[in-house]
């Protein structure tokens, strides 16, 4: 991939962007390999490779510059404005959307947060992309409510120049800090969902739940876990029972479940529940039952396990005290998904009664040295 911004020198985001795709590729298969070696996995798969441009379907930009001449991008670590709406990382569709929440700007009024002067109101834009749909979602991160009324003044204009937009909200965050959004979210339009669909399952984003950046990816990930958990049940029997912890809004554990089998998911965030038991309702899963709880006070509290427990934590891993209500519980099967294979390796060391049957690299972040990683671990007898 070529960038303008990169050769500059104005935007080093794309840490790896120096290095050929392929390069990177075997780059992260042998870190993800080391990492691996002490639990001796049965089977290490070649990655899943991404595309190397227009992937990216999630946008964070902090909003720079003036009133009358926006800059949506970044402050490079030399203090520079970089205005980064040309972005390869993104679909060509975002430009124009881009240009014209510039547009909505000026027109609105909205004044870009200074973070020296702690002056100024609108943040960051926020803006995402159905890959099913092309179907967008806008979020203004605001500094107080000074400019809720100018924004929905105005908004009209927006939804006319872009009929694709289907869900505008403002995030309030009042602190003066890096944070990217506040708690809470005040929606401006009629549908209060993005609508996305990956291997005929849907799932509904609201806007503060978590979602993978890169749909393509996220497909195959689904797919995959789909297909070693299957593979498992033709040579077993079915599972009665799948949880899936940290579930988010159901991507996992709406690909997994099958007709008869009960599936709970748990998941902090209220919103993020809400769509996956609207995704369940549509596809007529009547034994589904998603909670929005402490997915580690959920283990702690549980008394008998599932059949296979799926895992998608943070970056920080499932910790000591989560690890240990697994083996406590011993599911039979455990799918481990994970966004940083370092964390990934010390919960292994930790789940001793497991043998690590498949690994496989799924890169959603390329040009960096971030991939996802998904993980198949079996009881011991």
């Amino acid at each position: 991939m070529y960038c303008p911004h990169f050769q500059a020198g104005r935007c080093q985001s794309c840490h790896w962007l120096d290095k050929p795709y392929t390069q990177q590729l075997q780059l992260k298969q042998q870190q993800l390999t080391l990492l691996m070696a002490p639990f001796s996995p049965v089977e290490l798969l070649a990655p899943q490779a991404s595309e190397e441009q227009g992937f990216r379907y999630k946008a964070k930009m902090v909003v720079l510059g003036s009133v009358d001449v926006p800059v949506l991008g970044i402050i490079n670590p030399q203090g520079e404005q970089i205005d980064l709406a040309d972005c390869p990382l993104y679909p060509a569709s975002f430009a124009p959307v881009f240009a014209l929440c510039k547009a909505m700007i000026s027109r609105a009024r909205l004044t870009p947060y200074d973070i020296a002067n702690r002056r100024g109101e609108l943040k960051y834009i926020l803006l995402s992309q159905s890959l099913h749909s092309g179907r967008f979602m806008l979020r203004f991160v605001l500094r107080s409510k000074n400019c809720l009324a100018s924004i929905s003044k105005h908004l009209p204009w927006l939804l006319q120049q872009l009929p694709e937009l289907e869900l505008c909200s403002v995030n309030l965050q009042p602190a003066a800090a890096a944070i990217l959004e506040g708690a809470e979210e005040i929606i401006l339009t009629s549908q209060n969902v993005l609508a996305e669909q990956l291997n005929q399952v849907p799932l509904y984003l609201q806007p503060q739940s978590f979602f993978q950046t890169q749909p393509v990816l996220a497909a195959r990930l689904y797919q995959t876990a789909a297909r070693w958990a299957m593979a498992i049940q033709q040579q077993q029997g079915a599972f009665s029972q799948i949880w899936d912890l940290f579930c988010g809004v159901g991507g996992f554990g709406l690909h997994l479940v099958q007709p008869g089998q009960r599936l709970v998911g748990i998941e902090i965030a209220p919103a993020a529940i809400n769509s996956a038991q609207r995704s369940a309702a549509e596809l007529g899963l009547a034994n589904v039952s998603f909670q929005a709880l402490d997915a580690s006070a959920f283990a702690s509290a549980a008394a008998t396990a599932p059949d296979l427990l799926v895992v998608n934590p943070p970056r920080r891993g499932l910790g000591q005290a989560l690890c240990q209500d697994i083996e406590r519980l011993a599911p039979a099967w455990l799918l481990y998904s994970s966004c940083n294979a370092a964390s990934l390796a010390q919960d292994l060391a930790r789940l001793k009664q497991y043998k690590l049957v498949k690994v496989q690299l799924f890169d959603m972040f390329a040009h960096s040295s971030h991939y996802e990683v998904l993980t198949l671990l079996k009881r011991n007898a």
